[in-house]
C-alpha cells in the first residue's frame, strides 16, 4: 500500500533519515522501533507532508505523494496521530472530532457512531472540553479525530507515551480493532514489546537507517532486539 524509496530527510545541516526503503502492506500493522533520535518521527512527519524530504519517493498505492501539502496527503487517505496528542483543549470532544473531518462534505453521523463505538467514554463526554479529559481519554480523542477523515492508512506516533499500563493495554487493543476493520496502521512506539506483539511487520531504525526487518514475532525473538529494546 505505502512504499518508501530511498527517503532522506534533513533537519538544518543534519541528515535525520539516511536513505531508508520500506513497505507497508495493505490492512497490516507495521511498526518502526528504535531509540530516541533514530529518525522515526521524522519519517512519519515526512510521509504526512509536514517535513519535505531532501530526496527519495513516497508512494501510496502507486501514486506519488512526495512533496504534497499535508491537507493533500490527508485527502489521499493518510492521517497522523501525533506524539503528545495535540487536542484542541478549549473545544469540546465533538468539535475536536469534527475537525478531523474538515475536508469532508458528506454526513459524519456514521463515522461519529463508529468512533463512539470504539471509545464509549468519548460519547459520554462529547460536550466536555477536551482539555479536561485524562491523558488516556485525550489519546482516544486524538485517534478518533484521525479516524474521522476515513483514512486508508493511519500513522501513530508514540500512542502509549505517558499513559498508565492499563490504559496502554486498552489503546493497543483498540489499534488492533481498527486494523481489523480495514485501516492499515504504521506505528512508532517506545514500548517495543507491545508494538512487536501486535505488528505483522517491523523495522528497526538506528541513526536514520533501517538495520533490521522481519515479522513482529521474528524481531521479538531476535537476540539483538531483545538486548537493545526489550530489556
Amino acid at each position: 500500500m505505502l512504499k518508501i524509496d530511498d527517503l532522506r530527510v534533513n533537519y538544518g545541516g543534519i541528515e535525520a533519515v539516511k536513505g531508508i526503503t520500506f513497505e507497508v502492506p495493505e490492512r497490516k500493522i507495521v511498526t518502526l522501533i528504535g531509540a530516541n533520535g533514530a529518525g522515526k518521527s521524522t519519517t512519519l512527519r515526512s510521509i504526512a507532508g509536514l517535513v519535505k524530504p531532501a530526496s527519495g519517493r513516497i508512494h501510496l498505492q502507486a501514486e506519488d505523494l512526495t512533496g504534497l501539502s499535508p491537507d493533500k496527503i490527508v485527502s489521499k487517505g493518510i492521517t497522523l496521530v501525533p506524539e503528545g496528542r495535540h487536542v484542541f483543549p478549549d473545544l469540546t470532544v465533538l468539535e475536536n472530532l469534527k475537525i478531523g473531518a474538515y475536508l469532508r462534505t458528506d454526513s459524519l453521523d456514521h463515522d461519529l457512531e463508529w468512533v463512539y463505538s470504539l471509545f464509549p467514554r468519548l460519547k459520554e463526554r462529547s460536550w466536555q472540553a477536551a482539555g479536561t479529559l485524562s491523558g488516556g481519554e485525550q489519546q482516544m480523542l486524538a485517534v478518533g479525530r484521525a479516524l474521522m477523515s476515513r483514512p486508508k492508512l493511519m500513522m501513530m506516533d508514540e500512542p502509549s507515551l505517558g499513559l498508565a499500563p492499563l490504559v496502554v493495554k486498552d489503546i493497543f487493543s483498540i489499534i488492533k480493532k481498527i486494523n481489523q476493520q480495514g485501516v492499515t496502521i504504521l506505528l512508532i512506539e517506545q514500548n517495543a514489546n507491545m508494538a512487536l506483539h501486535i505488528a505483522d511487520l517491523a523495522y528497526v531504525l538506528e541513526t536514520g537507517r533501517i538495520t533490521l526487518s522481519g515479522t513482529g514475532k521474528e524481531l521479538l525473538s531476535n537476540e539483538a532486539v531483545k538486548k537493545a529494546y526489550l530489556g
